[in-house]
Formats: C-alpha cells, sequence, structure tokens
C-alpha cells in the first residue's frame, strides 16, 4: 500500500470509527488527516512536543485499525457497493435501478 493509499484507507477509517476515539484522538486525527498540518504545526496548536503527537497519532490509527479488525464496517461497505454495481451492470429494469440508487444514497 502506497502512501496515498494508507492515507484515504485512514481516512475512511476515521470516517467510520472518529467518533470511538478520545477527543485529542480526533483534533490530531483532524488535524493531520483531514487539514493537512504537520506534526510541528499540531504540537504548536496544542502546545505539546512533536513526538508526543506522533505518538497520539500512532496509537488512533492502530485504535482505528482495531475497529475495523473487529467490526470490518469498511470491509461490509466495500463489498455491498461492489455487489450493488454488479447488479446494476446486469440490470435494465427501472424499478431495481431505482432500488440500487437508493440503496446507494443511504450509504
Amino acid at each position: 500500500m502506497d502512501a496515498l493509499e494508507k492515507h484515504l484507507y485512514i481516512n475512511t477509517l476515521l470516517h467510520l470509527y472518529g467518533p470511538l476515539l478520545t477527543n485529542k484522538q480526533q483534533s490530531v486525527m483532524q488535524y493531520y488527516y483531514l487539514d493537512n498540518y504537520t506534526l510541528a504545526e499540531i504540537a504548536d496548536i496544542l502546545s505539546v512536543s512533536r513526538n508526543a503527537v506522533y505518538d497520539q497519532l500512532q496509537h488512533a490509527v492502530e485504535k482505528l485499525k482495531d475497529f475495523e479488525t473487529k467490526l470490518k464496517l469498511n470491509e461490509k461497505q466495500n463489498k455491498r457497493q461492489q455487489l450493488l454495481k454488479r447488479l446494476e451492470s446486469y440490470s435494465n429494469d427501472e424499478t431495481i435501478l431505482n432500488i440500487v440508487a437508493k440503496i446507494k444514497d443511504v450509504e
């Protein structure tokens, strides 16, 4: 997995499981993964060391991965999307296509 794929994967996990992190972890993850702040910038904002920010990020990422290992929400979401695409490609029935579109809107 290259750096961009890893970044996108962490963003996806953050979207799914972010509320399960502590407030401090959520803030650090928000600054780093969503707002693209550097470790130094985050450290200045939070008045902590760069090392403390790095440690918080690593711990939060491990928690997100652990949540995914246990709950598999991202994996299930990807499988649902693949199945919906297959169903959509095999069907010309407007009713089925409308239902597929509604399911996609829910996700």
